[in-house]
């Protein structure tokens, strides 16, 4: 895939748990685990929104282009 989800990657830098990322954005902790190890194929947009307001990020810090 091209396109890949970086809240993983965020959650190691910033030291977060998927208990605290819950807290921070009120999105599910299914979703959070989900879109954390990749496991996901898509994002609604009230749930990048909430993503990154509450980790107070843009969605290109959230994704990243990887070329295949």
């Amino acid at each position: 895939m091209a396109i890949r989800c970086r809240l993983g990657d965020i959650m190691k830098e910033r030291g977060l748990s998927n208990k605290e990322v819950v807290e921070l954005t009120g999105v599910s902790r299914n979703t959070i685990t989900s879109l954390a190890s990749s496991a996901t194929k898509r994002i609604d947009y009230d749930t990048l929104d909430a993503i990154c307001n509450g980790l107070k990020i843009t969605p290109t810090e959230f994704f990243e282009y990887v070329p295949e």
